[in-house]
Order: structure tokens, then C-alpha cells, then sequence
């Protein structure tokens, strides 16, 4: 089986669309849990909710890892992130039994890509995006690691690329807006 998640109702062909790695395709993974995620962009539910202007394409935020043991780990780079993401989020969560593989590697495990257009053979709606995780969670299909717990050397990690992300999204507007917001200590120096 292979998952999907969408915003919108009422799918039941997917189509291919271009995302970050600039190629039409389809997203899936063959885990359900692995797709709860894709319910909300942080990036632009944090510009909407406070009324920032943008019309381009959204960047994607994409909060996890991988624990060893291939479970998809949740990872809180700010305070709240989790919570201020999902909490409230509702979407679909459709399946589909095969897809035409596209032979593009994402590098992300369980996951699959098809450059063909995919039907649809059923629907989950999901109410809450947020109790959605802290189930999968609680169940042991996911882990989550809240910000208080984050290791220094990931906070290392994120004192030096937050800077450098900024930097490098001089023509994303929505991106910069976002990581101010979330990241003021570490970019007070910026612009």
C-alpha cells in the first residue's frame, strides 16, 4: 500500500506536481504515519496566520529524521513547532495500491515516487493533524524529539545552518519571514 497526504478532499486521481527537487512527481510512503506530516507546511501556516502576503511557491519545512531502527522521528527545531503546526490541521490521507514507480530516489526510507498519474482506491480523513502524531506516537510508529530535549550538538547544528539558510533564501520572501520568527536569536544579526 502507499500513502499520501493533501489538504484537499475529493481526490481520487493524483497528478504530479513539481516540489523541491524540481521534478513532476507523485509522493508517497508506504508507511501511513510517515505522511502525517505532509498535513501542514510550517513555513505557511506561520505566514498566513500572521497575515504575510505571498503568492510564489511555498518552501517545504521538514521537521524529521530517522531513528535506526527506520521509525520517522519528529524533530521540534523551536519551541512549540509541533503544536503550532498541526494542532487543528485537517487533511487526507489517501492510499493507493500501485504506483509506476519513477525510479527517482528521494533518500528517504519507505518512501516511493511515481511520474505517472496514480488513482486513488481510498480516503482517510484526518481531523487533527496534531492528535493524529501524538497517536502514531503513543502506538510507537513514530518518536517525536521536543525541543527541550534536543541534544547540544543539534543545537549547534542549528545555530550554524539557520544563518546560512536565511542567506541562501534571498528569493524566498515566505522562508526568511518564517525562520525570524522562529529563529530571532540566531538571526538577529541578519538583515
Amino acid at each position: 500500500m502507499y500513502y499520501h497526504a493533501s489538504p484537499v478532499a475529493g481526490i481520487t486521481r493524483l497528478k504530479p506536481a513539481v516540489s523541491n527537487h524540481g521534478v513532476p512527481l507523485i509522493y508517497f510512503s508506504k508507511k501511513r504515519e510517515n505522511v502525517l506530516v505532509y498535513l501542514s507546511n510550517a513555513i505557511e501556516r506561520h505566514c498566513r496566520e500572521t497575515g504575510f502576503a505571498y503568492a510564489g511557491p511555498w518552501q517545504k519545512w521538514g521537521p524529521y529524521g530517522f531513528n535506526r531502527d527506520g521509525r520517522q522521528r519528529i524533530e521540534e527545531y523551536y519551541p512549540n513547532a509541533l503544536e503550532s503546526t498541526y494542532r487543528g490541521v485537517s487533511g487526507w490521507i489517501y492510499r493507493a495500491e500501485t504506483i509506476a514507480d519513477s525510479g527517482f530516489s528521494t533518500g528517504i526510507p519507505d518512501a516511493a515516487t511515481s511520474s505517472a498519474p496514480v488513482d486513488v482506491i481510498g480516503a482517510e480523513f484526518v481531523p487533527d493533524a496534531y492528535e493524529a502524531i501524538l497517536q502514531a506516537e503513543r502506538d510507537g510508529l513514530l518518536t517525536i524529539l521536543r525541543y527541550e530535549e534536543m541534544p547540544e550538538r543539534m543545537r549547534e547544528w542549528n545555530r550554524k545552518t539557520i544563518p546560512a539558510e536565511y542567506a541562501a533564501a534571498a528569493n524566498h520572501p515566505e522562508y526568511r519571514y518564517f525562520l525570524k520568527a522562529k529563529f530571532p536569536e540566531l538571526l538577529k544579526e541578519s538583515e
